[in-house]
């Protein structure tokens, strides 16, 4: 019997032992999708309790908590910090075979130097060692980043932003990391969202230009693209309930504009041709700029409507969409591609049905640099064991595994980035269990440009950090 998380935890050959311990383990991290606050970053945070760390914004444990029966007092509502430990310390012994038991050991093990378990029985003991190791200096926010040896992060920014935190950053030399804004413009695409004309007053503001119709939102969004850029800005991101629908002219499009700005009734045609019209003049500027492209979709959000009348959005209701639009994405980058505007890409389903589907169109368009089109790693209910390698064989099954750009935390905690450490294990798992069985050669020059690429090399090359 292995020992519990030892030091080959989820290494089972010599060949996966020698690829993480000679060649991931030693490479640094970039998170290129995050969620983090900036501001506490340039404040450096500290943070008075594990809870506080843990469980104060994260619904992927909320989620669990609840379907252990925990009341939402002690997960959302107004328990104490301790109490709130206990319960979710009682949940975690029940989660064999999910990613938080081994991500939140991995954090108690790298960051608190605790390698026992935590149950209801270790709680309390768990829960001192953390507070007291909480309160020392080297585990402020940007410590915590430096020591997990961070060079990048980009957290997610709203077009309106004025990006004050992102300058402070900037201008102090005393903080290496670079913390970089990416533009998340779902606001400005959610025409059929009750606070679509309040965020277009809060648009023209922020960008000087008066929207009154389609063509000066394009206007608005291209100065705010231009003011990202100038702080360092190169990746987008999307989350999309659709891919591709018909094309609408100008007139159309001004007129569903209008609908709304007045908050009149749009039917689904309306909503789709706007978000289509969007989507494409958005990319298009991508590449102009050099930006990266992310679209994420395959979500079905905020399913429990009493719960999200209580909680608002991002507390733990969503689910996978069976919906697979593997026609409509091909159709949409053929449009950018009849004009040879096609940005670099990453696609993301949380349906892990599509990464067939994903690997197929990334072969349709590729061009000028190796892995333009990229498949994104194994996204949100998929970042366990099964869903990495299953997204791993498929994109190495169809397309170039060796140009993959890797992990990302797509997380709120300061804690997550044992979550690239958890990835590169199952990597090196993967590939040297075929090297193992001969299906690839012990080709160490290959080998180490391949894992060293993946882990963090082809990130910096494809981003251009």
């Amino acid at each position: 019997m292995k020992q519990f998380m030892d030091k080959d935890f989820l290494l089972s050959t010599d060949a996966a032992k020698d690829l993480y311990h000679n060649y991931a383990e030693k490479m640094p991290v970039v998170d290129y999708h995050c969620h983090i606050n900036p501001q506490e970053i340039f404040e450096d945070r500290k943070f008075d309790t594990i809870t506080q760390v843990w469980l104060g914004g994260d619904h992927y444990k909320w989620r669990q908590m609840r379907s252990n029966g925990v009341e939402e007092k002690y997960i959302t509502g107004n328990a104490t910090d301790r109490e709130k430990f206990q319960k979710w310390a009682e949940t975690l012994s029940k989660l064999i075979g999910n990613p938080l038991y081994h991500w939140s050991h991995l954090e108690l093990q790298r960051y608190f130097g605790y390698t026992g378990y935590l149950n209801g029985d270790t709680a309390e003991e768990v829960w001192n060692l953390c507070n007291e190791k909480l309160h020392q200096n080297s585990m402020s926010v940007r410590n915590l980043i430096t020591q997990s040896n961070v060079t990048v992060i980009c957290t997610t920014d709203d077009p309106a932003d004025t990006l004050e935190w992102h300058q402070k950053l900037a201008s102090d030399s005393s903080f290496s990391v670079k913390v970089l804004p990416a533009w998340r413009p779902d606001k400005a695409m959610n025409i059929e969202k009750s606070d679509f004309a309040v965020y277009m007053t809060k648009l023209s503001d922020a960008s000087g230009v008066k929207i009154k119709d389609f063509a000066t939102l394009k206007e608005a969004l291209k100065n705010r693209m231009e003011f990202f850029k100038s702080q360092g800005c190169c990746v987008s991101d999307h989350a999309l309930e659709y891919v591709m629908y018909a094309p609408a002219g100008e007139e159309e499009l001004n007129a569903i504009f209008t609908k709304g700005l007045s908050n009149e009734e749009l039917t689904k045609e309306d909503e789709l041709k706007y978000k289509t019209a969007f989507m494409l003049f958005a990319a298009k500027e991508y590449n102009r700029m050099g930006w990266v492209m992310q679209l994420h979709y395959g979500c079905k959000r905020d399913n429990n409507a009493l719960m999200f009348e209580k909680l608002g959005p991002d507390t733990g209701f969503d689910c996978i969409n069976n919906y697979a639009p593997s026609a409509q994405m091909a159709d949409f980058l053929n449009a950018l591609s009849a004009t040879d505007e096609v940005p670099k890409t990453i696609l993301y389903s949380l349906n892990p049905n599509d990464n067939a589907s994903i690997g197929t169109i990334l072969g349709c368009f590729q061009s000028q640099y190796p892995g333009k089109i990229q498949q994104g790693s194994a996204w949100w209910f998929n970042d366990n064991k099964t869903g990495m390698t299953e997204q791993m064989i498929s994109l190495a099954n169809l397309g170039c595994l060796g140009n993959f750009i890797g992990m990302l935390t797509d997380s709120r905690s300061f804690l997550s980035y044992t979550r690239h450490e958890y990835f590169r294990r199952i990597l090196c798992e993967l590939v040297g269990g075929w090297v193992d069985n001969g299906e690839y050669p012990d080709d160490q020059k290959a080998l180490k440009e391949m894992i060293e690429g993946i882990s963090y090399n082809n990130t910096m090359n494809y981003f251009g950090f």
